[in-house]
């Protein structure tokens, strides 16, 4: 069994975000999902001291391609769907 590891990233605009602290509920509140729904790790990693600017990456691990493009997937899904960041960039890697 090949186990595969997954990486995903995406770049979010937060339009109208005036404060820091409006980024971090906005962050929180999907990382907090996303870890609760998926059991993923997630981390915010660019843009940290831009207000209206997000970058998350979330990692996870399947145990076969089919499984992994399903998460992958579902994790896109609940991203664009977030209602409150909009998608720039979504990137995709297998390791």
């Amino acid at each position: 069994m090949t186990m595969r590891v997954i990486v995903m990233t995406w770049e979010l605009r937060i339009p109208g975000c005036r404060s820091l602290k409006e980024k971090r509920m906005t962050a929180r509140s999907l990382k907090d999902r996303l870890r609760k729904k998926f059991n993923v790790s997630v981390a915010e990693t660019a843009f940290q001291d831009v207000h209206d600017r997000l970058e998350l990456t979330a990692v996870f691990v399947a145990t076969d391609a089919r499984l992994a493009d399903s998460i992958a997937s579902r994790l896109d899904t609940l991203v664009a769907e977030n209602g409150r960041a909009l998608v720039v960039r979504s990137v995709r890697e297998e390791r």
